[in-house]
């Protein structure tokens, strides 16, 4: 990790203060987008982006709480994360305008499984599930519908097998 995803690692730990549960969690992503990503030989600038994203994707859940009496679906994360990354990633700075609409759009579409489009969003979505999964406490056999419909990456499928059989 370079010193400007450690700023907006800091800056998105800082922005969840008190909430270390998803604080863990968006590190576990992260770190599972950063690994899945190296494997599959992803080019370094969109890894970079996938990192921030992995880092901001689920940081609509504050706001959605807050507008719809604290349930926030993960639509609701979808509709009000990019807003709220926007305000992160221009505190943090550095960020061209290209990789903070792509960083957005992967935030406002990681709930969203037809028509994944890009490596960097098939990854964030693998990194999601497996942390979701074991997080969630789920059964094996919802783990083997998540394979069949959502796995895609022969490292995404490596880790998932390597975690669950």
């Amino acid at each position: 990790m370079d010193q400007k995803l450690a700023q907006l690692m800091a800056a998105v730990i800082k922005y969840d203060h008190g909430d270390v549960k998803r604080i863990q969690h968006l590190i576990k992503v992260h770190d599972l987008c950063l690994t899945i990503g190296l494997m599959e030989n992803m080019p370094a600038d969109e890894l970079w982006t996938l990192e921030a994203a992995a880092m901001l994707h689920d940081i609509g859940i504050h706001a959605g709480e807050a507008k719809h009496g604290g349930k926030c679906t993960g639509k609701h994360q979808e509709e009000e994360g990019p807003a709220v990354a926007q305000e992160i990633l221009d505190s943090v700075g550095g960020f061209s305008a290209q990789q903070a609409e792509r960083i957005k759009y992967l935030i406002a579409h990681h709930h969203t499984y037809n028509d994944i489009q890009g490596l960097d969003y098939q990854i964030l979505v693998e990194a999601d599930f497996l942390v979701n999964l074991y997080e969630d406490g789920e059964p094996l056999s919802a783990v083997e519908k998540v394979q069949e419909r959502i796995f895609k990456t022969a490292s995404g499928l490596a880790v998932l097998k390597s975690m669950y059989y």
